[in-house]
Protein backbone atom coordinates (compact mmCIF):
# COMPACT_ATOMS: atom_id res chain seq x y z
CA UNK A 1 0.00 0.00 0.00
CA UNK A 2 1.56 3.32 -1.36
CA UNK A 3 -0.42 6.75 -0.96
CA UNK A 4 -1.46 8.81 -3.86
CA UNK A 5 1.71 11.45 -3.59
CA UNK A 6 4.42 8.49 -3.53
CA UNK A 7 2.59 6.20 -6.35
CA UNK A 8 1.99 8.40 -8.84
CA UNK A 9 3.59 10.05 -11.76
CA UNK A 10 5.19 14.13 -11.53
CA UNK A 11 7.50 15.89 -9.03
CA UNK A 12 6.19 17.46 -5.81
CA UNK A 13 5.91 21.26 -5.64
CA UNK A 14 6.11 23.39 -2.62
CA UNK A 15 3.61 25.52 -2.28
CA UNK A 16 2.12 27.82 0.79
CA UNK A 17 -2.12 27.86 1.25
CA UNK A 18 -2.67 30.19 3.18
CA UNK A 19 -1.42 34.01 2.74
CA UNK A 20 -3.06 37.65 3.65
CA UNK A 21 -2.07 40.82 1.49
CA UNK A 22 -3.03 44.44 2.61
CA UNK A 23 -6.40 43.87 0.78
CA UNK A 24 -7.42 42.66 3.95
CA UNK A 25 -5.52 42.52 7.00
CA UNK A 26 -1.75 41.84 5.75
CA UNK A 27 1.00 44.30 5.59
CA UNK A 28 1.98 43.69 1.96
CA UNK A 29 0.51 44.48 -1.15
CA UNK A 30 -0.29 41.03 -3.22
CA UNK A 31 2.30 41.53 -5.75
CA UNK A 32 5.08 41.55 -2.77
CA UNK A 33 3.70 38.17 -0.73
CA UNK A 34 4.11 36.61 -4.32
CA UNK A 35 7.73 37.89 -5.07
CA UNK A 36 8.76 37.18 -1.65
CA UNK A 37 7.21 33.49 -2.07
CA UNK A 38 9.20 33.47 -5.19
CA UNK A 39 12.51 34.61 -4.05
CA UNK A 40 12.18 32.06 -0.90
CA UNK A 41 11.93 29.07 -3.60
CA UNK A 42 8.09 28.35 -3.37
CA UNK A 43 6.27 26.87 -6.60
CA UNK A 44 3.33 28.29 -5.93
CA UNK A 45 0.90 29.97 -3.38
CA UNK A 46 -2.77 30.64 -3.03
CA UNK A 47 -3.58 34.58 -1.68
CA UNK A 48 -6.72 33.77 0.20
CA UNK A 49 -7.57 37.53 2.13
CA UNK A 50 -10.43 38.03 4.69
CA UNK A 51 -13.65 37.12 2.42
CA UNK A 52 -15.79 39.86 4.61
CA UNK A 53 -17.58 42.73 3.70
CA UNK A 54 -15.06 44.97 5.38
CA UNK A 55 -12.32 44.57 2.61
CA UNK A 56 -14.51 44.21 0.17
CA UNK A 57 -15.10 40.71 -0.37
CA UNK A 58 -11.50 40.26 -1.86
CA UNK A 59 -10.66 37.25 -3.78
CA UNK A 60 -7.67 38.83 -4.90
CA UNK A 61 -6.60 38.30 -8.86
CA UNK A 62 -2.68 36.64 -8.78
CA UNK A 63 -2.57 35.83 -12.28
CA UNK A 64 -0.35 38.85 -13.14
CA UNK A 65 2.08 37.37 -10.50
CA UNK A 66 2.50 33.73 -12.42
CA UNK A 67 5.57 32.95 -14.30
CA UNK A 68 7.14 29.88 -16.06
CA UNK A 69 8.91 29.10 -12.86
CA UNK A 70 5.71 30.48 -10.06
CA UNK A 71 2.10 29.93 -10.30
CA UNK A 72 -1.02 31.19 -7.77
CA UNK A 73 -4.04 29.80 -6.83
CA UNK A 74 -7.38 32.06 -6.46
CA UNK A 75 -8.60 31.43 -2.48
CA UNK A 76 -9.96 33.07 0.26
CA UNK A 77 -10.44 32.83 4.05
CA UNK A 78 -14.12 32.47 3.94
CA UNK A 79 -16.49 33.67 7.34
CA UNK A 80 -20.16 33.20 8.24
CA UNK A 81 -21.93 32.17 11.39
CA UNK A 82 -20.94 31.19 14.00
CA UNK A 83 -18.74 28.44 15.80
CA UNK A 84 -20.47 27.08 19.25
CA UNK A 85 -18.72 29.61 20.85
CA UNK A 86 -20.33 32.38 19.31
CA UNK A 87 -17.24 33.44 16.96
CA UNK A 88 -16.87 33.51 13.34
CA UNK A 89 -16.58 30.75 11.19
CA UNK A 90 -12.90 30.18 9.41
CA UNK A 91 -12.99 28.51 6.42
CA UNK A 92 -9.83 28.05 3.84
CA UNK A 93 -11.26 27.88 0.33
CA UNK A 94 -8.29 27.29 -2.26
CA UNK A 95 -9.37 27.22 -5.85
CA UNK A 96 -12.12 29.48 -5.90
CA UNK A 97 -13.83 31.11 -9.20
CA UNK A 98 -13.16 34.73 -9.56
CA UNK A 99 -16.89 35.44 -8.93
CA UNK A 100 -17.64 33.59 -5.84
CA UNK A 101 -20.79 35.25 -4.81
CA UNK A 102 -20.09 36.92 -1.58
CA UNK A 103 -21.97 35.75 2.06
CA UNK A 104 -23.78 38.09 4.15
CA UNK A 105 -20.66 38.55 6.05
CA UNK A 106 -19.72 42.39 7.27
CA UNK A 107 -17.07 41.94 9.58
CA UNK A 108 -15.48 39.44 11.64
CA UNK A 109 -18.93 38.96 13.94
CA UNK A 110 -21.56 37.02 13.03
CA UNK A 111 -24.82 38.74 11.67
CA UNK A 112 -28.13 37.35 11.71
CA UNK A 113 -29.86 35.81 8.69
CA UNK A 114 -26.27 34.77 7.44
CA UNK A 115 -25.02 31.28 5.94
CA UNK A 116 -24.00 29.18 8.26
CA UNK A 117 -19.82 27.79 8.43
CA UNK A 118 -21.58 24.23 6.81
CA UNK A 119 -23.36 26.01 4.14
CA UNK A 120 -20.58 28.43 2.90
CA UNK A 121 -18.02 25.33 2.77
CA UNK A 122 -20.68 23.52 0.63
CA UNK A 123 -20.81 26.43 -1.71
CA UNK A 124 -16.91 26.35 -2.17
CA UNK A 125 -16.94 22.85 -2.61
CA UNK A 126 -18.99 22.80 -5.57
CA UNK A 127 -17.70 25.68 -6.86
CA UNK A 128 -14.76 23.53 -7.08
CA UNK A 129 -12.44 24.70 -4.06
CA UNK A 130 -10.31 22.62 -1.94
CA UNK A 131 -11.45 23.19 1.23
CA UNK A 132 -10.11 23.11 4.83
CA UNK A 133 -10.93 23.39 8.75
CA UNK A 134 -8.62 26.39 9.30
CA UNK A 135 -6.28 26.60 12.99
CA UNK A 136 -9.27 24.46 15.05
CA UNK A 137 -7.06 25.16 18.11
CA UNK A 138 -6.93 28.66 17.59
CA UNK A 139 -10.26 29.34 16.83
CA UNK A 140 -11.37 27.39 19.73
CA UNK A 141 -13.32 24.57 17.74
CA UNK A 142 -15.20 22.16 18.93
CA UNK A 143 -15.58 18.61 18.29
CA UNK A 144 -18.99 19.36 17.15
CA UNK A 145 -18.41 22.38 15.17
CA UNK A 146 -15.73 20.09 13.13
CA UNK A 147 -18.39 17.60 12.61
CA UNK A 148 -20.72 20.05 10.63
CA UNK A 149 -18.18 20.65 8.29
CA UNK A 150 -18.82 18.21 5.79
CA UNK A 151 -17.73 19.59 3.01
CA UNK A 152 -14.07 19.87 4.19
CA UNK A 153 -11.62 18.13 2.52
CA UNK A 154 -8.48 18.56 5.25
CA UNK A 155 -7.99 19.56 8.72
CA UNK A 156 -5.08 22.74 8.96
CA UNK A 157 -2.67 20.98 11.61
CA UNK A 158 0.06 23.66 11.23
CA UNK A 159 -0.50 27.20 10.76
CA UNK A 160 2.99 29.04 11.47
CA UNK A 161 1.64 32.57 11.99
CA UNK A 162 -0.76 30.70 14.81
CA UNK A 163 2.32 29.37 16.38
CA UNK A 164 3.91 32.53 16.66
CA UNK A 165 1.36 34.74 17.48
CA UNK A 166 -1.03 32.45 19.79
CA UNK A 167 1.31 29.46 20.53
CA UNK A 168 -1.81 27.46 19.10
CA UNK A 169 -0.87 26.26 15.86
CA UNK A 170 -1.94 22.91 15.93
CA UNK A 171 -5.11 20.63 14.55
CA UNK A 172 -4.04 16.93 15.17
CA UNK A 173 -6.89 16.61 17.79
CA UNK A 174 -9.21 17.25 15.60
CA UNK A 175 -7.94 15.43 12.60
CA UNK A 176 -7.52 12.05 14.92
CA UNK A 177 -11.38 12.23 16.43
CA UNK A 178 -12.58 12.79 13.22
CA UNK A 179 -9.98 10.24 11.55
CA UNK A 180 -11.65 7.45 13.98
CA UNK A 181 -15.53 8.42 13.56
CA UNK A 182 -14.74 7.57 9.69
CA UNK A 183 -13.97 10.66 7.91
CA UNK A 184 -11.48 10.52 4.91
CA UNK A 185 -9.83 13.99 5.68
CA UNK A 186 -6.14 15.03 4.47
CA UNK A 187 -4.14 17.52 6.71
CA UNK A 188 -2.25 20.56 5.68
CA UNK A 189 0.55 23.11 7.23
CA UNK A 190 0.62 26.45 6.59
CA UNK A 191 1.64 29.88 6.79
CA UNK A 192 -1.19 32.08 7.73
CA UNK A 193 1.36 35.05 6.72
CA UNK A 194 0.05 38.34 7.38
CA UNK A 195 3.99 39.66 7.22
CA UNK A 196 3.46 41.96 10.29
CA UNK A 197 5.52 39.40 12.51
CA UNK A 198 7.89 36.32 11.73
CA UNK A 199 4.97 34.42 10.56
CA UNK A 200 5.70 33.40 7.10
CA UNK A 201 7.94 30.95 5.85
CA UNK A 202 7.15 28.28 8.23
CA UNK A 203 5.36 25.31 7.31
CA UNK A 204 4.07 24.63 3.86
CA UNK A 205 2.53 21.22 1.27
CA UNK A 206 4.46 19.49 -1.09
CA UNK A 207 1.93 18.75 -3.69
CA UNK A 208 2.85 15.61 -6.30
CA UNK A 209 1.75 16.74 -10.16
CA UNK A 210 2.88 16.88 -13.47
CA UNK A 211 2.94 20.19 -14.04
CA UNK A 212 3.30 23.24 -11.94
CA UNK A 213 -0.32 24.38 -13.14
CA UNK A 214 -3.27 25.87 -10.95
CA UNK A 215 -5.56 22.97 -12.28
CA UNK A 216 -2.52 20.07 -11.78
CA UNK A 217 -2.26 21.75 -8.20
CA UNK A 218 -6.44 21.52 -7.02
CA UNK A 219 -6.49 18.41 -8.70
CA UNK A 220 -3.81 16.97 -6.52
CA UNK A 221 -4.69 18.48 -3.64
CA UNK A 222 -8.13 17.05 -3.94
CA UNK A 223 -6.65 13.35 -4.36
CA UNK A 224 -4.52 14.20 -1.27
CA UNK A 225 -1.45 13.43 -3.30
CA UNK A 226 1.01 16.09 -1.05
CA UNK A 227 2.44 16.02 2.25
CA UNK A 228 2.99 18.98 4.73
CA UNK A 229 6.07 19.72 6.27
CA UNK A 230 8.16 22.23 8.58
CA UNK A 231 11.32 21.28 6.66
CA UNK A 232 11.89 17.70 6.66
CA UNK A 233 11.18 15.29 3.52
CA UNK A 234 9.31 12.01 2.40
CA UNK A 235 10.70 10.45 -0.37
CA UNK A 236 8.63 7.33 -0.14
CA UNK A 237 6.16 5.65 2.06
CA UNK A 238 4.43 2.30 1.80
CA UNK A 239 2.45 0.02 4.55
CA UNK A 240 3.74 -3.86 3.82
CA UNK A 241 2.06 -6.30 6.09
CA UNK A 242 2.77 -4.94 9.54
CA UNK A 243 5.55 -2.84 9.25
CA UNK A 244 5.63 0.87 7.92
CA UNK A 245 8.34 1.64 5.53
CA UNK A 246 9.91 5.40 5.45
CA UNK A 247 12.54 7.04 3.26
CA UNK A 248 13.17 10.80 4.12
CA UNK A 249 15.95 13.32 4.15
CA UNK A 250 18.12 12.71 7.58
CA UNK A 251 16.19 12.63 10.46
CA UNK A 252 16.20 12.25 14.22
CA UNK A 253 12.72 10.25 14.27
CA UNK A 254 10.06 8.20 12.28
CA UNK A 255 6.46 8.12 14.43
CA UNK A 256 3.58 6.29 12.83
CA UNK A 257 0.23 7.08 14.68
CA UNK A 258 -2.95 5.69 14.79
CA UNK A 259 -6.48 5.37 16.75
CA UNK A 260 -6.58 6.04 20.07
CA UNK A 261 -3.11 6.19 21.65
CA UNK A 262 -1.71 3.80 19.28
CA UNK A 263 1.85 5.12 18.45
CA UNK A 264 5.50 3.42 17.85
CA UNK A 265 8.40 5.74 17.10
CA UNK A 266 12.02 4.56 15.85
CA UNK A 267 14.60 7.08 16.74
CA UNK A 268 18.35 7.83 15.68
CA UNK A 269 20.92 10.32 15.07
CA UNK A 270 20.65 10.70 11.27
CA UNK A 271 17.84 8.10 9.63
CA UNK A 272 16.65 8.24 6.29
CA UNK A 273 15.37 4.97 6.25
CA UNK A 274 13.12 3.21 8.60
CA UNK A 275 11.02 0.03 9.28
CA UNK A 276 8.41 1.13 11.82
CA UNK A 277 6.41 -1.97 12.88
CA UNK A 278 2.89 -1.36 13.49
CA UNK A 279 2.76 -2.94 17.29
CA UNK A 280 -0.31 -1.15 18.63
CA UNK A 281 -1.51 0.34 15.64
CA UNK A 282 -2.10 -3.07 13.53
CA UNK A 283 -5.54 -2.70 14.28
CA UNK A 284 -5.86 0.66 13.13
CA UNK A 285 -8.28 2.44 10.77
CA UNK A 286 -6.17 4.82 9.94
CA UNK A 287 -2.28 5.35 10.19
CA UNK A 288 -0.11 8.34 9.87
CA UNK A 289 3.36 9.12 9.83
CA UNK A 290 5.54 12.22 11.55
CA UNK A 291 9.25 12.75 10.33
CA UNK A 292 11.17 15.05 13.20
CA UNK A 293 14.63 16.72 12.77
CA UNK A 294 17.03 17.47 14.78
CA UNK A 295 16.36 20.99 15.00
CA UNK A 296 12.58 19.62 15.91
CA UNK A 297 11.21 20.18 12.78
CA UNK A 298 8.35 18.51 11.26
CA UNK A 299 6.52 16.81 8.40
CA UNK A 300 3.41 14.54 8.03
CA UNK A 301 2.33 12.37 5.58
CA UNK A 302 -1.80 12.67 4.43
CA UNK A 303 -3.77 9.60 6.76
CA UNK A 304 -3.77 6.46 4.90
CA UNK A 305 -7.05 4.71 5.08
CA UNK A 306 -7.35 0.91 5.60
CA UNK A 307 -10.77 0.35 5.91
Amino acid sequence: MRPTAFARPGRFYRGNLHTHSNLSDGVLDPAEVCRRYRAEGYDFIALTDHFIGEYGYPIVDTVPYRDDGFTTILGAELHSGAMENGELWHILAVGLPADFAPANAPGFNPVAGQETGPEIAARARAAGAFVAIAHPQWSGLTLADARSLAAAHAVEVYNHGCATGADRADGFHTLDLLLSEGRDLTLVATDDAHFNEPDHFGGWVMVKAEENTPEALLTALKDGAFYSTQGPAFNDLRVEGDTVHVESSAVAAVIVQGQGSAAQALHGDSLTRAKVPLTRAADSPWLRVTLIDRAGRRAWSNPIQRG
